[in-house]
């Protein structure tokens, strides 16, 4: 009867309540997703699915995870995930990069309650995650492999996809307020609830800190300050039919270190950047046949305004850039029989960007991407869960680009042993800037990789062991990078570009292990561990750099987590991160040493609505750099308290 149930349970999640029954990107799929633990994968399947049915490498941070790490930045909880780096160019606020198996930060996709958070007027495409705070995000899913299929562009190491707090059946209110070291206070509120045929979930919140220098050796403080807002809101229009309606804002403003004059030399300036990002959505939901035909047709906006201000400069405003995306989409899901589902969509693209510097005319762009995909999943046997799909995709400057995947599952004792393996391919569309700025070049193809994975998981003792390996391989080829050109060529991509263009010359080859182990001997106890080995290099034959490691990715890393819950309702945890040493450069000829941080904390209950709770991070104050000349926070110490109602 338990093998039977197991078989049975993948339709069953989609089709026996009404908010799955509007596809999990819904605002009621959400709300269950944001509010279900590591058992249930959205990301892999775009629906929600059970974890022992998903054949791709999944770690999900639910909502009691990420408060119980009081961590203040979604960054610093990706870099406890395996298979996860995290460079930063100073303290909260500055650039950060995310990379997922080696593959580069502007290869990561990052979605935020379903929505696509690439910013088109970067050079890359990518998404900045340094601004990006904890606020009121609830559930993170890491999803490592080319993920193309289903994410489209720029799914070529992973994906990041946050959920916000969603709306709740009654009344629900999370606040809290903290302060601490570097001058740093914040507060974050969030309201949800439903009335009649209407759900609604509203929030808010305001970060600030004095921060340090980013230049390492400065004396002069970068602060950071942010304010932002989310939103979600659900219409039953009847039990079958749906309207959502979502947005989220951010506002920033942080303040930067550059090359001031006369020597133009790394340095304090007193220059910073302020930057705005908006997001809004709207979508209707229609569940056919009992809830076993889910189909979605939405509409995404996302709205990007940055610009770099230098006070002692002429003009003082050095950079300014503005990127728009406009998203059109259909998914459909359906539950073909008991083992069979199939995920289907259509997406239609329009980016826009316009960039200038110090003053000068602005740069304008605009790109049309056209996509459709499929991805069917079949359960032949109990314990065993295939999938594959297609995507397609049509570029009104490229061209065309087809991609492939398929992941599989089995279990031979009902889940007390798992081996996963899948192959996936990715791409990255060349940007705006790569194909239509001054350094443009039109005739630019996609960047393209494809990989394969192969793991294991083993649990014991009715779940309280559980310990799992994965090795992984990817080969990437067309990589675009900014080719350096002579003033007098005449022929080639050279002609007519003295100051350089972008070109798809280069490979890379990214491989590794990942490990993890969670232990949960008593109920009051839990402790996880995770080791990654990447193993990341240039593969550009014939250039002086073949061979050589790839920029910022270290080639170990370890995160171990322990939390202890004392009889009288105080928790206390730590967190001990190490990653080795790597190079600051292509070339390999300035290396960046590993370190080793150790992050403490506790909380403890006064009644049954609040909670104070502290950290130290960095207990032993431990000096490093993730990019070189580039500062990192000291010890610092920080107290709060959080209400729930």
């Amino acid at each position: 009867m338990k093998n039977y149930a197991s078989l049975i349970l993948l339709p069953c999640i989609a089709a026996a309540t009404p908010a799955f029954a509007q596809t999990a990107q819904s605002t009621g799929g959400l709300t269950q997703a944001a509010q279900a633990g590591s058992d249930i994968i959205v990301t892999a399947n775009r629906d929600a699915r059970p974890a022992d049915t998903v054949g791709q490498s999944v770690t999900v941070l639910d909502t009691q995870t990420i408060t119980d790490r009081q961590a203040v930045v979604v960054s610093d909880l990706l870099r406890q995930t395996p298979g996860v780096t995290v460079t930063r160019n100073g303290g909260v606020g500055t650039t950060t990069s995310v990379n997922i198996r080696g593959a580069d930060s502007d290869q990561t996709v990052a979605l935020i309650d379903g929505i696509k958070l690439n910013d088109p007027s970067s050079p890359g495409g990518g998404f900045n995650f340094g601004s990006l705070l904890i606020g009121n995000i609830a559930r993170i899913e890491v999803l490592r492999g080319a993920q193309s299929v289903l994410w489209g562009s720029q799914a070529i190491g992973g994906v990041v996809n946050l959920i916000t707090r969603q709306p709740t059946e009654q009344l629900a209110v999370n606040a809290r307020a903290e302060g601490g070291s570097f001058g740093t206070g914040q507060g974050f509120a969030n309201v949800s609830g439903k009335v009649g045929p209407v759900s609604a979930s509203v929030g808010g919140g305001y970060y600030t800190t004095d921060g340090i220098s980013a230049f390492a050796l400065g004396r002069e403080k970068d602060g950071f300050r942010n304010y932002g807002a989310n939103g979600s809101l659900g219409i039953a229009l009847t039990q079958n039919i749906s309207i959502d309606l979502r947005g989220f804002y951010t506002n920033g403003r942080t303040d930067i270190d550059g090359y001031p004059a006369p020597t133009y030399s790394f340095g304090d300036t007193r220059e910073y950047g302020e930057s705005e990002q908006w997001t809004g959505y709207a979508g209707l939901n229609a569940a056919l046949f009992d809830g076993k035909f889910r189909n979605r047709i939405g509409f995404a906006h996302t709205d990007t305004d940055r610009r770099n201000i230098d006070p002692d400069g002429t003009p003082t405003e050095t950079f300014r850039g503005i990127g728009r995306n406009n998203r059109l989409e259909y998914q459909g899901v359906v539950d073909l029989s008991q083992a069979v589902f199939a995920t289907f969509g259509a997406e239609r693209e329009v980016s826009r960007f316009s960039s200038s510097s110090y003053g000068g005319a602005a740069t304008k762009g605009r790109a049309r991407l056209f996509s459709v995909y499929g991805q069917l999943a079949v359960t032949p046997i109990t314990g065993l869960t295939a999938t594959g799909g297609v995507r397609h995709d049509d570029h009104n400057v490229f061209g065309g680009e087809t991609t492939f995947s398929g992941s599989g599952v089995y279990s031979p004792n009902g889940g007390s042993t798992a081996f996963r393996a899948s192959y996936s391919e990715g791409f990255k569309a060349p940007t705006l800037y790569q194909l239509q700025s001054e350094y443009g070049n039109a005739g630019l193809t996609p960047e393209r990789s494809h990989g394969w994975d192969a793991g294991v998981t083993q649990k014991a003792l009715g779940g309280a062991i559980e310990a799992s390996a994965t090795w992984f391989h990817r080969d990437t080829r067309d990589l675009i990078t900014f080719v350096s050109c002579p003033a007098t060529a005449t022929t080639g991509i050279c002609a007519g570009r003295p100051d350089g263009t972008y070109d798809n010359v280069a490979r890379a080859r990214a491989q590794g292990l990942e490990l993890a182990l969670l232990l949960k001997p008593v109920e009051p106890l839990s402790f996880s561990a995770s080791y990654t080995y990447v193993d990341a290099t240039d593969r550009s034959r014939g250039t002086a750099n073949y061979g050589r490691d790839l920029a910022r990715r270290p080639g170990d890393s370890v995160t171990v987590n322990a939390d202890y819950r004392w009889p009288f309702g105080l928790k206390t945890g730590a967190t001990i991160t190490a990653v080795g040493d790597s190079f600051d450069n292509a070339s390999n000829a300035r290396r960046l040493d590993g370190y080793v941080l150790t992050d403490v904390r506790a909380a403890l209950p006064i009644g049954a609505r609040v909670e104070l709770y502290g950290r130290i991070e960095n207990a032993f104050d431990v000096r490093y750099q993730t990019i070189y000349n580039y500062g990192q926070p000291g010890r610092a110490a920080f107290g709060g308290i959080r209400l729930t109602y």
